[in-house]
Order: structure tokens, then sequence, then C-alpha cells
């Protein structure tokens, strides 16, 4: 099972993951409306473009924008989370080895103890992101099944990658569990709301491109919007 999960089901699970996330964003830009959307950004490509980087830009950083100021305990949980969800794949020992065995290139490893650190930090995060849908009544009349699911898919291969880190249990069985997954969580992320680690960038700059072209950030050059 290992062998076939960190051979043909890794190769399959990459493959789904960038093929399904090209498609998604294809699919989004071709998506615009042209007279609402493209239109304005054809003619007016300079500022649209600084207008895109900048809205980016400032969603990156933590109490960079008013929407983060004004909920600061949610804004260390998104950060936190999402931070320890990119870079410990990425740059985690066990996974670099992986990756320089099976598709022969590798990323820089971090250390050890603040791989650890990072993944608790997810699985805190993910439990009080849970609990926020909840408790809240603006969040939990919002709140289906499936984001409970989108949040269990996101948070399990942490769990199951400390259990092995630490021994926990049957080592074999929990390995095996971790890999698993894992995978099932890249090839989810393309059909369903985690796909927003692409679709962000891209809705975000074509907000930004709006404000730096329609709504204002041109005010005052002929603009007819």
């Amino acid at each position: 099972m290992y062998d076939l999960l960190t051979g043909p089901g890794l190769w399959l699970s990459i493959g789904i993951f960038l093929v399904g996330l090209t498609v998604r964003g294809v699919l989004y830009v071709k998506g615009l409306n042209w007279q609402l959307d493209r239109v304005a950004y054809r003619a007016h490509p300079k500022a649209g473009i600084r207008g895109a980087f900048r809205s980016i830009f400032f969603w990156l950083i933590p109490f960079g924008t008013r929407s983060w100021q004004t909920q600061p305990f949610m804004t260390v949980l998104f950060f936190v989370f999402h931070i320890g969800v990119i870079c410990i794949p990425l740059f985690l020992y066990a996974h670099n080895l992986i990756l320089a065995e099976k598709l022969g290139f590798s990323f820089v490893s971090m250390n050890q103890t603040v791989a650890d650190v990072m993944s608790w930090g997810v699985i805190v995060s993910a439990v009080f992101l849970t609990l926020r849908r909840l408790v809240l009544p603006e969040v939990r009349i919002l709140s289906t099944a499936y984001d409970y699911l989108i949040l269990f898919l996101s948070a399990a291969p942490f769990v199951t990658g400390l259990l092995c880190r630490y021994e926990i249990g049957n080592y074999e069985f929990f390995i095996i569990l971790h890999i698993l997954f894992g995978e099932i969580l890249l090839i989810s992320i393309p059909f369903t709301k985690l796909s927003h680690i692409l679709l962000f960038f891209l809705s975000r700059g074509q907000l930004g491109m709006d404000f730096g072209i329609k709504r204002g950030g041109m005010k005052g050059k002929g603009l007819a919007w």
C-alpha cells in the first residue's frame, strides 16, 4: 500500500491537482463579463495591474486591510492555519525525501521543531475555526456539512502526521492514513472550495483591477464609469 500511494497514487494526485487547478483558472478568466470587466482591463492595463497587485499584496499581509484589522483573533487563526497548510507539505524534511526519491527534486527543508509548532498551529486553528462555525450565529446559519468536511480534509493530514511524528499507536497504519489523507486533499482541491488557493489570487486581482480603474482609481481622468 505504501508503494502504491507513494508511486502511482502520488503521480495521480499531483496530476489531478495541477490539471484541475489550471482548468479552474481558465474557466474563471473566460467567465469574466466582456462588457463589465475585460473591456476596462484592456483599455487601462497599467491602472488595472497596479490595482490588482495592490489588492493581493495587502490581503496577504496580516492586518494589512481593514477587514483583517476589525477581526484580530480570526486574522491570527487564518494566517497560522494557512501558513502551516502551505509550508509544511512543501518544506518538511520527510516530504522532501519522498520528492527527491520519486520526482527527482526537493525544496529546502525546515527545522523539525518549527514544523512541529506549525503543525500544532494548524490543528489548534482548525479547532477554533470549527468552533466559530458552531458558536457564532451569523456563521452557523451559513455553514453546512460540506464546510465541516472541508475543514476535516484540511486538518486530517496534520493530525495523522503528528501521530506518526510522536509514534502514537500503530505507525504503519497511521503513515498510510497520513499519505492517503494528503493525496485525497490534493485531489479534492480543484473540485471544492479549497480551489481558493488559486481563485483567491484571481478574484482578489479582479476586485483590485475594478477599484484601480472603475471605482475611483481613475477618478477625474475621463473614465466613463
